[in-house]
């Protein structure tokens, strides 16, 4: 039979969040409490995990008092200052004391600010000691357990924003270059779709996923092991159900063939690459004839050359027919769809 096409490209795909962060401290300490439910949803910035914060309290209120020394130093030498540049001016002391007051003086306030910046340091550690989300998405389950010494290498957990959700493709070059417009597609090749292309992904149990995605980018380079660049499309996803290290396949229709001619998928033979169909003809006598394949669609092979519009071929019992061999032909009946 004939019937328009279209002519679709797939992908395999694996699924990512679209912002994925690690969780990891900002400083060492014991883990003493997770303030989260494991694979719940989190905002930016909700505690997740608590870090023993005595040790960084008691740093912050020695460091207040280290401030609160230099402060005193500083005040007693400003004091020295203004007591002895008279009495210099007046020659009752020497010029050099004054000197000697001045540069205390000096380094008394710098002693002061190095001081300001070890409180803040200290309150940024006191701080840290909660550690929280960067970002709103589903957490995932804890790698830190109570009581675990921790620091800035150790990972958490993570936090990915799911909706919408990435599914990562590997195209080769020239598929690449003719979704840029680098090459011209040629007669026989599929142009690759572009940015407007409305893209559905199969999941692995077969069925479509409802929501239509697009492809948002392309990575800076091609693999040059493999030959292929990544691409990546967005889906949205709510409820969050899909999730990273997914595979599923991204399909995107990239044109219409008119006028395909189709036969049932089961009618056509593959031998050592070559493809084969049993032509009923003259006298209802079988005619064994290569043919060059197209597409699938659904349950039926687009045929490209080999084959006439009208003419009749083998769909049940193929292996059983031979060249020249008389056959009483019957209608096909295409069985139903299984599930």
């Amino acid at each position: 039979m004939k019937q328009d096409v279209p002519l679709r490209t797939e992908w395999v795909a694996t699924l990512d969040g679209y912002v994925n962060a690690r969780i990891q401290p900002q400083v060492t300490g014991y883990l003493i409490k997770q303030s989260y439910v494991e694979g719940s949803f989190v905002k930016k910035g909700d505690v997740l995990f608590e870090i023993d914060p005595r040790p960084f309290q008691a740093a912050l209120d020695q460091a207040r008092g280290q401030k609160a020394q230099a402060e005193a130093q500083l005040g007693r030498a400003a004091r020295d200052v203004e007591r002895d540049t008279p009495l210099a001016e007046a020659r009752a002391i020497a010029r050099s004391q004054l000197d000697n007051d001045v540069q205390a003086k000096l380094a008394a306030a710098a002693a002061v600010d190095s001081a300001k910046a070890a409180v803040k340091t200290a309150q940024l550690n006191l701080e840290f000691t909660k550690v929280r989300s960067l970002t709103d998405g589903i957490a995932g389950i804890a790698r830190g357990q109570l009581g675990d010494l921790v620091g800035p290498s150790t990972l958490l957990t993570s936090v990915s924003r799911l909706d919408p959700i990435k599914a990562y493709v590997a195209i080769s070059e020239r598929e690449y270059l003719q979704f840029v417009g680098g090459l011209g597609p040629s007669a026989e090749a599929r142009p690759f779709p572009n940015l407007d292309t409305p893209l559905e992904l199969v999941l692995a149990d077969g069925n479509v996923y409802p929501h239509p995605g697009k492809f948002v980018l392309a990575d800076r380079q091609v693999d040059p092991t493999t030959g292929t660049i990544r691409i990546a499309a967005a889906f949205a996803n709510p409820g969050n159900i899909l999730r990273p290290g997914q595979f599923g396949r991204v399909r995107a229709t990239v044109g219409l063939k008119q006028d395909a001619l189709l036969v049932p998928q089961r009618a056509v033979t593959e031998l050592q690459g070559s493809y084969q169909v049993a032509v009923v003809g003259e006298g209802n006598k079988v005619a064994i004839r290569s043919v060059k394949v197209g597409p699938r669609v659904g349950r039926l092979w687009v045929i490209e050359d080999g084959l006439t519009a009208g003419e009749k071929v083998v769909a049940e019992g193929v292996q059983k027919v031979r060249e020249g061999v008389p056959v009483t032909p019957v209608p096909f009946q295409q069985p139903p769809a299984k599930g």
